[in-house]
């Protein structure tokens, strides 16, 4: 019997009247996920595209590919730059244990020794994400009795790719749950909820534990080993001081969240997902032009005393989780406005939003994460506003 076959012929059980039909949902995300779904239009007037949701969300998953990648190796460039400057009994767990039983050792000039280093900090955090996640997606799709959506996928990957390497497992499991929980699945689930359910996550974890979300201790996790983020630095001497050029961090050697430090590895998956449409373009233009117009501004005006406003917009573009935000947040299309001329304001306030964060609030150099939640929670009063001013303006010219 093929595996076609089989599902076939267990899927009377799940259905309305079968003696499982209270697990249809966990049968129908087994199911969906080996094959395409059997439900399609048949008949007009109704649209039809090879576009659904799985091809949706598999889409944003393959476009964070060179995010993923980078986050291997950048992570265990870090760590490993930080054992050679401390030392190899610096080297310490279980990670350090596995590479040197391999003999792959610590090298940070080793792209393989970097990449494997990574990856054991990566996978853990991945793993916790997707089986506590996915547990709490089943839960709710079970007793609502609705599919378990792939929408999770995305969710996931995008969640572990904003946390710090350093972050403790029980952590990442709890910062899960109230993204997916309170984020989503409150207001019905995916496609129905007005927050980024990662970022939601994310800022729940910063603001319940801010030090292990913050400081210069947590985003390369050697002990002993502290050193602030580029936009830390900036914050507090200006982006004359740092020690690194322009290039390195539009590439993205330096510290930060596993997958959003390097703006090119952004960028190849922004392109992907312009290409495929999944990504509207005037959500990324509204959100530069909102930064750069912002930033510029605020260059003219200057200030002695915050070097900050000093810091041009090519800076802020590569600096923190600009690049990461604008090109797998911004563009996420639940939480967006839904108004192709909304879309424009959405973006630019969001872009707006996070220069102002970062250079007038000294607290919290990043803004990228609390400007796109601001964003998502005016994104239905923006779109409100351009349907008024669509029918206002037809009504004077039809009067």
């Amino acid at each position: 019997m093929g595996l076609r076959n089989f599902f076939d012929s267990i899927e009377p059980h799940f259905l309305k009247g079968g003696k499982l039909e209270k697990y249809f949902a966990i049968y129908e995300m087994v199911e969906s996920f080996i094959y395409s779904p059997k439900t399609v239009t048949k008949a007009a007037p109704h649209a039809r595209d090879y576009i659904d949701l799985k091809r949706v969300m598999s889409y944003v998953v393959v476009a964070t590919v060179p995010c993923i990648l980078w986050a291997f190796y950048n992570t265990g460039y870090q760590v490993n730059s930080a054992i050679a400057q401390l030392g190899a009994e610096s080297a310490t767990g279980w990670r350090a244990a596995i590479l040197s039983a391999l003999g792959i050792g610590f090298d940070p000039g080793n792209i393989f020794v970097n990449m494997a280093h990574g990856l054991l900090y990566f996978l853990p955090i991945y793993i916790t994400t997707l089986v506590v996640g996915g547990i709490f997606e089943v839960i709710f799709a079970t007793v609502r009795g609705h599919e378990v959506n792939e929408g999770f996928l995305v969710t996931s990957m995008l969640y572990t790719l904003i946390m710090p390497a350093s972050t403790p497992l029980w952590m990442v499991a709890l910062g899960i749950i109230f993204g997916v929980v309170i984020g989503k699945e409150v207001f019905g689930g995916t496609g129905k909820n007005f927050l980024n359910p990662a970022l939601t996550g994310r800022a729940f974890l910063y603001f319940a534990y801010p030090a292990a979300m913050s400081g210069d201790t947590i985003w390369t996790p050697v002990d002993g080993f502290s050193g602030a983020t580029a936009l830390g630095i900036t914050a507090i001497e200006g982006h004359g001081a740092l020690d690194l050029s322009w290039m390195d961090a539009f590439i993205g050697l330096m510290q930060g969240s596993l997958g959003e430090t390097s703006t090119l590895a952004c960028l190849i998956g922004g392109l992907f997902l312009l290409y495929t449409k999944i990504a509207n373009w005037r959500l990324i233009v509204g959100c530069l032009a909102g930064m750069i117009g912002f930033s510029t501004l605020l260059n003219l005006i200057g200030s002695d005393t915050n070097p900050m406003f000093a810091m041009p917009w090519y800076w802020h573009l590569v600096l923190g989780g600009y690049a990461f935000g604008l090109v797998f947040m911004v563009t996420e299309p639940v939480s967006a406005a839904m108004t192709n001329k909304g879309r424009l304001y959405y973006g630019a306030l969001i872009g707006f939003m996070v220069v102002m964060i970062r250079v007038v609030n000294p607290a919290f150099p990043e803004g990228m994460m609390l400007a796109i939640l601001f964003g998502n929670i005016f994104a239905p009063l923006i779109d409100y506003f351009v349907v008024k001013a669509n029918i206002a303006r037809r009504a004077r010219r039809n009067a």
